[in-house]
C-alpha cells in the first residue's frame, strides 16, 4: 500500500514542466528538471503519431498560423529600425540644417507596427485554440480507450498490477502527454521559425554582428551545460524524496489513528524529519545551481551587447548600417536565444511526453479477456431458457502459476436451489472456486457446468448475469444511498429499493439517518459504520434478484442480532436459488444442504452440519476449535 501511495505521489510530484523563458545570450536550461526517458521513444512516438494523424488537417493549419505569427513578429524590429532612424535623422537635421522631424511618416510606421503585432496576436491566438482542441481531442480519446480497455481486462492484471499505478495512467499520464503535447509542438515550429527568421534578418542587417553572437553562443551554451550537469543529480534526488514524503504523509494521516493507538507519533516525527532533511538538502542545491542561470545567462548576453554596440557604432560611423538597424539588430540577437532555450527545455519536454504516452500504450497492449471460438455472441443468449442454477464441478485443476495447483482434482455437484456452503483454512482454495465460477480466471484443466453449458464456450457477460455477489469487502461508492442499492438493478423503482433494504433490514437505520436514502455517502463511504455498509451491499444484491447467488462472509461486520436477522432474509432470499456461502463462522451456516470442507485444493469432506460433526474429522475439529478459543 505505501508503495502504491509512493508511486502515485511522485506521479504528482513529477507532473508540469513549465517552461521558463530569459532574455540575453544565454542558450539552453533554465532550472529543468530531468523528464523520466521513455524505453522505446522511437516506437512511442510512431504509435502517438495514430492519434495525431487523425487531425493532420488541423496540424496544417496550426502550422501555418503558427509560421505567419511568428513571421509578423520577426518583422517588427525592423520596421521599427525605420521609425527609430526617420526619428534620428529628423533630429539630426534639426540642429545642422534646421530641418524637421517627419512626425507623419513616423506615424504612419507605427501603425503598420501595430496591425502587424495585433495579427501575430490574432495568428498566435487562433493557433492556440485550434492546437488546444486536438490535444483535449486526443486525451478524451485516450481516457476513452483506457476505460474500455479496463473492462476487457482480466482479474489477473488488477490483482498483479497496484489501482495506484492503473489511475496513473488514467490521470496524470494522459495529462502530462496533452500537456506536453499542446506546448511542444506548438513551441518546435515557432521555435524553428524564429531561429531561422532572425538569423536571415541579423545576416541581411550585419554579418559582422552576426558572427560576434555566434562567437558567443557557445560560450553562454558551455557554462550552462555545466549548471546543468551538477544540478541535475540533485533534482533527481529532489524528486525522488519529494514522492517519499508525499507518500509518508499520506501514510500517516491515513493511519492516524493507529500512530495514536501505538504512541508511534515521535517516531513518525522523526521519520519525517529524516525525509525532509534530505529533501531540504537536494531542493536548496538544485534551486541554487538552477538559480544560476539567469546570472550567467545575463553575463554573457551582457558581453554580448557590448561587442555589438562596439561594432554597430564603428559601422554607423562608416555609413555602413544606420543607428535604427543597430537597434534592430540588438532586439533580433536577444530574439535568437529565446528559441534556443525553448528547443532545450522542449526536448526534456518531450522525453517526459513520450515516457508517459509508453506508459499508455503499453497498457493499452495488455492482454485482454478472450472468448472461446465456441463461445455463443451475447447478442444469441437474450432469449435462452430461465436459469435453473444447477452447478457442476468436474475434476477442476488450477493454479494461478502452472507451477503451483492451488486447486488440484476438484468435483462437485450442486442442485439448483441448494444453499452450499465451503468452509476450510485459508488458503484452501474456497475464493479462487466462487472467481472460476465467475470466469474471472479460466480452469488448467477440467469443466464447470451451470445448467449443463460448460462456462468456458458461454460469453462471460451473460454468465455474470446469472450472479449475485455480496463480499467481505464492501464496496459503494459516492452517491445516496438509494443510489448504492439501486446499483444491483438500475431500471428499479424507489419502492422497489425500500422494499429491498426491509428485506436485508437495513431500512430501519436507513430512516435515522440525516437525510434517510437521500444522504450522500463520501468516496470512502466512511460516514457510517462497516456493518452498516455491509447491510446495505446485502440489499443491493437482494434488489439484484440473481438466480445464483455468492455470499463471501457477508455477516462478518455486524453484531450478532443483526446477523440473525440477516440470516432469516437470506434463507427467504435463497429459496428456489442456487447459493454458495463462504465462511469461516461455521455457526453461520449450520442449515446449509452442503457444506464442502476444502483442504489443500480438494474436497477432504462433505455433507451437512449433523452428519460431519458426528464424523469427527476434519469439519468437527475446525467447528469444535473456535469454541475452545472463546
Amino acid at each position: 500500500m505505501r508503495d502504491e501511495r509512493t508511486k502515485k505521489a511522485r506521479g504528482d510530484a513529477n507532473k508540469g514542466g513549465e517552461m521558463r523563458r530569459g532574455g540575453g545570450f544565454g542558450g539552453p536550461g533554465g532550472g529543468m528538471i530531468p523528464a523520466e526517458k521513455p524505453q522505446n521513444f522511437k516506437g512511442t512516438v510512431k504509435e502517438l503519431w495514430r492519434y495525431v494523424s487523425v487531425y493532420r488537417i488541423s496540424l496544417i493549419v496550426v502550422l501555418f498560423f503558427a509560421v505567419a505569427g511568428t513571421l509578423f513578429n520577426i518583422l517588427g524590429p525592423k520596421i521599427l529600425s525605420r521609425a527609430i532612424t526617420e526619428l534620428f535623422e529628423g533630429l539630426v537635421a534639426k540642429f545642422t540644417v534646421g530641418g524637421a522631424i517627419n512626425f507623419e511618416k513616423i506615424g504612419i510606421i507605427l501603425l503598420g507596427l501595430l496591425a502587424l503585432y495585433l495579427a501575430a496576436a490574432a495568428f498566435s491566438a487562433v493557433m492556440g485554440w485550434i492546437m488546444t482542441g486536438i490535444t483535449q481531442k486526443i486525451c478524451y480519446s485516450m481516457r476513452k480507450n483506457i476505460s474500455l480497455k479496463i473492462d476487457r481486462m482480466p482479474m489477473k492484471y488488477f490483482e498483479e498490477n497496484s489501482v495506484g499505478d492503473v489511475l496513473s495512467r488514467i490521470t496524470n499520464d494522459v495529462d502530462t502527454l496533452g500537456q506536453g503535447l499542446n506546448q511542444s509542438v506548438t513551441t518546435l515550429i515557432t521555435a524553428a521559425a524564429t531561429i531561422i527568421g532572425v538569423l536571415v534578418m541579423m545576416l541581411s542587417i550585419s554579418p559582422l554582428m552576426t558572427l560576434i553572437v555566434f562567437i558567443i553562443l557557445p560560450i553562454s551554451v558551455l557554462l550552462i551545460a555545466v549548471v546543468m550537469r551538477f544540478s541535475q543529480k540533485h533534482f533527481r534526488r529532489q524528486q525522488k524524496y519529494l514522492g517519499k514524503l508525499n507518500g509518508r504523509v499520506e501514510e500517516t494521516i491515513g493511519g492516524h489513528n493507529i500512530v495514536k493507538l501505538f504512541n508511534y507519533e515521535n517516531r513518525a516525527k522523526e521519520e519525517f524529519a529524516a525525509t525532509n532533511d534530505i529533501l531540504f538538502a537536494s531542493a536548496w542545491k538544485s534551486q541554487f545551481l538552477s538559480g544560476l542561470m539567469m546570472p550567467v545567462m545575463n553575463f554573457v548576453g551582457n558581453l554580448g551587447y557590448v561587442g555589438v554596440a562596439i561594432a554597430g557604432g564603428v559601422l554607423a560611423f562608416k555609413g555602413s548600417i544606420s543607428v535604427g538597424d543597430i537597434q534592430a539588430f540588438i532586439q533580433y540577437a536577444r530574439n535568437f536565444t529565446m528559441p534556443i532555450q525553448q528547443l532545450a527545455q522542449v526536448t526534456n519536454m518531450l522525453q517526459g511526453m513520450a515516457a508517459a504516452a509508453e506508459r499508455v500504450f503499453k497498457f493499452l497492449e495488455e492482454g485482454e479477456e478472450t472468448e472461446s471460438e465456441k463461445a455463443r455472441p451475447s447478442e444469441e443468449n437474450s432469449n435462452e431458457a430461465p436459469v435453473l442454477g444447477d452447478v457442476s464441478f468436474e475434476r477442476v485443476r488450477f493454479g494461478y502459476d502452472p507451477e503451483k495447483i492451488v486447486i488440484k482434482d476438484f468435483s462437485c455437484e450442486v442442485e439448483a436451489g441448494r444453499m452450499i456452503a465451503i468452509v476450510g483454512p485459508t488458503g484452501a482454495g474456497k475464493t479462487t472456486l466462487v472467481k472460476l465460477l465467475m470466469r474471472f480466471y479460466d480452469v488448467r484443466s477440467g469443466i464447470i457446468r451451470v445448467d449443463g453449458e460448460d462456462i468456458s464456450i458461454a460469453d462471460r457477460h451473460d454468465l455474470r448475469r446469472k450472479f449475485g455477489m455480496v463480499l467481505q469487502d464492501t464496496w459503494l461508492f459516492k452517491g445516496s444511498i438509494m443510489e448504492n442499492i439501486r446499483y444491483g438493478k438500475l431500471s428499479a423503482s424507489d419502492e422497489e429499493v425500500r422494499e429491498a433494504a426491509k428485506a436485508a433490514h437495513v431500512h430501519h437505520f436507513i430512516k435515522t439517518l440525516p437525510g434517510g436514502y437521500d444522504m450522500e455517502l463520501n468516496e470512502e463511504a466512511d460516514n457510517i459504520s462497516q456493518g452498516q455498509k455491509q447491510l446495505l451491499t446485502i440489499a443491493r444484491a437482494i434488489l439484484a434478484d440473481r438466480p445464483i447467488l455468492i455470499l463471501d462472509e457477508a455477516t462478518s461486520s455486524v453484531d450478532t442480532r443483526t446477523e440473525e436477522q440477516i440470516q432469516k432474509a437470506m434463507r427467504n432470499l435463497m429459496k428456489g436459488r442456487t447459493s454458495f456461502v463462504i465462511a469461516h463462522r461455521l455457526s453461520t451456516i449450520k442449515d446449509a444442504d452442503l457444506i464442502l470442507v476444502m483442504r489443500d485444493g480438494d474436497i477432504a469432506e462433505q455433507g451437512t452440519h449433523e452428519k460431519l460433526l458426528a464424523k469427527g474429522g476434519f469439519y468437527a475439529e475446525l467447528y469444535n476449535s473456535q469454541f475452545d478459543a472463546i
